[in-house]
């Protein structure tokens, strides 16, 4: 059974059936035991103790409209029933009206406000944690930049300037006599086509990866035949 708290003027509270039918005895023994509790606090008339601050008079209306006496308990009245049980059923009770009496505790209370300094440390934190991740995260994109970089292949542009600049090293190279001798311009192209995939590792200077486009352009510029 969950022990139900009742809010009533401010302060939280526990009906004694709920208490009796938790530690297992029947209510009105359980009213008796508190009336003792509360005549004790009573005759003792230290100024520091008010029976109210534990047990409080009360009454309740059964299905027959009748009224019958009850006391609502605080954590105190609970707390001091507690510690007059011992065995299990008296370790439940008092684990079940602590944590109950907490909850609504807490509830009531709301979140805490911020003090002004407690604020502007939280916004302290929160930015220098926002500029770690803001960092983190550009060194992520560059990463990945690179990534595609080194696997993106030349746009249709850089390819016609690499056919271009092969047409124009081939015909260099077909204006020397010993060249001419030795290579047909078919035979050029194809040695030319045949190292540049070698050297680059690629089937076609149309897969060449656009990290590599100035690099590509060099080679072809400077290339020549073995004869």
């Amino acid at each position: 059974m969950e022990i139900q708290i009742i809010q009533q003027n401010g302060q939280l509270l526990v009906d004694s059936r709920e208490v009796a039918e938790m530690v297992g005895k029947k209510h009105a023994h359980l009213l008796r035991d508190i009336a003792v509790y509360k005549d004790v606090i009573d005759i003792n008339q230290n100024p520091n103790l008010d029976s109210a601050n534990f047990f409080i008079e009360s009454y309740y209306m059964n299905d027959n409209n009748q009224k019958y006496s009850r006391f609502l308990l605080t954590r105190k009245g609970c707390h001091m029933v507690a510690n007059k049980m011992t065995g299990e059923k008296g370790v439940l009770f008092t684990a079940a009206y602590v944590t109950k009496f907490e909850e609504m505790e807490n509830k009531l209370k709301g979140p805490r406000v911020l003090t002004a300094k407690e604020q502007l440390k939280a916004s302290m934190k929160l930015s220098l944690e926002t500029s770690e991740e803001v960092g983190v995260l550009k060194e992520e994109v560059a990463e990945i930049k690179d990534i595609l970089k080194n696997k993106m292949t030349i746009d249709h542009a850089k390819q016609s300037v690499i056919q271009s600049q092969i047409n124009i090293r081939i015909g260099k190279l077909w204006g020397i006599e010993e060249t001419k001798q030795n290579f047909s311009k078919r035979k050029l192209y194809s040695n030319l086509h045949s190292n540049l995939h070698r050297a680059f590792m690629v089937t076609s200077y149309k897969d060449v990866k656009d990290s590599e486009f100035d690099e590509v352009l060099s080679w072809v510029k400077t290339w020549r035949p073995l004869i």
